[in-house]
């Protein structure tokens, strides 16, 4: 299960579980990068 996520901004997330990751990152996108959005599959391919 993949938790964690760097993004390019340097900014670091962590879930409970995916489902918490996914949610984390896109709130940090809509708040930070209005312009980027990921899907829950791109969002876990970049997650470790």
């Amino acid at each position: 299960m993949k938790t964690r996520l760097t993004c390019p901004c340097g900014d670091q997330m962590k879930g409970a579980d995916e489902d918490e990751l996914v949610q984390k990152v896109q709130e940090h996108l809509a708040e930070n990068h209005p312009d980027h959005e990921y899907s829950r599959d791109e969002i876990l391919f970049m997650a470790y």
